[in-house]
């Protein structure tokens, strides 16, 4: 293609999947409800309309109204997990529910709606592996065969074989087979984390000020934990017990990054600074992430990491200018 092909990005987040596909598409519009989110995206894609707003109430004329009715090549999008993850003490135990019953889980539906209103030449969608769980794999096949996309491509792809320092598998589905090569070699939480300076109240690097603060009590239990433990555990889905404020191993890869993890730094008394969890998900220090601190790292979490971005983002462009 001798223009870069247009892209707009759903659920957008504060732009980690946007991150990945910036050096040779063209951000036309993003949209989400999350205004810290939206300010992120805004200040890292200036050229991008971003609108923040419930999708529910953005109609395909207002889509079309904002991009000029112009023709939309790719379109991306991280639908909200939560109604799917095993993570979740509150899934619903019917898989179908999740996705037609659950307010939060029909937003898929609304991504495909919006795909059907625009056709583009590739669309690709983010979500934990749990989507396909049961019968959910055919239904979405039918939602997507109903606004005309008769194939579409399951591809479960691992951050950390794309140069991301933590551990994060997920499903892109998408409209064509997505299948990146594995780099050829990782990345661990030591690598990313050791140049930086010591947190500051006004920071060289954006988003490096000082943690919040353990409370004594807290701080006297990290002191005596070993790389890799949990400081407190909670349940999930089913009365699964899951791990967070795991004292980082420095030679290994970290933990999946989520809205609420909290990550102990591997060799000072303290929580991660946002910069430090943001390069546990490979976003650039020029990246930068607004609102207040649970707000930030709530963005970082959230995101599609950018070294796994750009590794589909690549994909796409083979198959555009084939």
């Amino acid at each position: 293609m001798k223009r870069r092909p247009s892209l707009i990005d759903l659920f957008s987040g504060a732009g980690g999947f946007s991150r990945g596909f910036s050096s040779s598409y063209e951000h036309v519009l993003a949209i989400d409800n999350d205004r810290a989110a939206a300010r992120s995206f805004k200040g890292n894609f200036g050229t991008a309309i971003v609108l923040c707003e419930d999708i529910r109430d953005v109609s395909c004329d207002d889509i079309r109204y904002f991009i000029n009715k112009r023709n939309i090549d790719v379109v991306i999008g991280s639908p909200p997990c939560e109604p799917f993850t095993g993570a979740n003490p509150n899934r619903k135990p019917e898989p179908l529910d999740r996705l037609y019953t659950d307010p939060t889980g029909t937003l898929v539906l609304e991504f495909i709606r919006v795909v059907g209103c625009l056709s583009p030449k590739v669309f690709v969608m983010e979500n934990v592996p749990a989507i396909m769980e049961g019968p959910l794999k055919n239904a979405l096949r039918k939602e997507f065969k109903a606004v005309g996309y008769e194939r579409i491509f399951f591809n479960v792809l691992r951050a950390h074989e794309h140069r991301t320092p933590s551990r994060r598998v997920r499903v892109f589905i998408s409209n064509i087979p997505i299948k990146p090569a594995k780099a050829s070699e990782r990345l661990y939480v030591w690598d990313v984390l050791k140049d930086l300076p010591e947190p500051s109240e006004e920071p060289v690097i954006p988003n490096h000020e000082p943690p919040p603060r353990l409370s004594p009590r807290k701080l006297k239990r990290v002191i005596r934990l070993k790389w890799g433990q949990p400081l407190i555990q909670y349940e999930g889905a089913r009365g699964v017990r899951l791990p967070n404020l795991i004292k980082l191993h420095p030679y290994r890869l970290a933990p999946t990054v989520l809205g609420s993890s909290r990550f102990i730094h591997p060799f000072d008394n303290r929580l991660l600074t946002v910069r430090e969890q943001a390069r546990l998900m490979g976003f650039p220090d020029n990246h930068v992430f607004l609102g207040g601190k649970e707000e930030q790292y709530n963005q970082v979490g959230e995101a599609v990491p950018p070294p796994l971005a750009k590794a589909i983002a690549d994909e796409v462009l083979k198959f555009l200018v084939k």
